[in-house]
């Protein structure tokens, strides 16, 4: 299951979605194709600037950290800093898989928060696997999945301040415009 918690799961159909939103003539769409079209190229900026943007935050920032892994507990500790290090072994803090899930979860609340609690199972449950296989410490996948969380609603905001999927509601939080849907509405 961790597998899963890769960024190009994400990232990559996002940007084949965005390259085959720029090939279509939009002139020649009908309104309502042209509103499908116009929603899933949305929804795939969403997803590659929520998850493509903190996966370049987390590299930085755990790179710039240099935590040992768990597999180097023996020879390092569970402390063991080496900034800048550029080395695997010292790359475990936060975990970009976890920040990924954490992003993902970010914009399934955000795309429909009524399903939070099966978003939030699925996706802490993926990150989690990070933790099982060794790779990383518990507090490395929740920084992680927090880190993509936030961003991913940092993004939702900035969208609904362009008027891009979502509104502004009275809290000043970003709530899915009704207009915003994924398959064409029956006739």
């Amino acid at each position: 299951m961790t597998q899963f918690a890769l960024g190009g799961w994400y990232l990559i159909p996002s940007a084949l979605l965005l390259v085959a939103a720029n090939l279509i003539d939009w002139r020649s769409l009908s309104r309502r194709s042209l509103m499908l079209v116009y929603n899933w190229t949305c929804l795939s900026f969403l997803v590659l600037s929520s998850v493509g943007l903190s996966g370049l935050l987390v590299n930085v920032l755990k790179y710039a950290i240099g935590r040992a892994r768990p597999l180097y507990f023996q020879d390092f500790g569970v402390l063991a800093l080496h900034p800048f290090a550029f080395d695997a072994r010292f790359a475990g803090f936060p975990s970009g898989h976890a920040t990924t899930m954490g992003a993902v979860f970010g914009v399934l609340l955000l795309l429909f928060p009524r399903r939070w609690t099966v978003a939030l199972v699925v996706t802490a449950c993926i990150a989690s696997t990070r933790v099982f296989v060794g790779a990383h410490y518990p507090s490395d996948t929740v920084a992680g999945f927090g880190l993509g969380c936030a961003f991913a609603l940092a993004c939702g905001l900035v969208f609904a301040r362009l008027g891009f999927i979502f509104r502004l509601a009275a809290a000043g939080l970003p709530v899915r415009k009704a207009s915003f849907r994924l398959i064409a509405p029956e006739r």
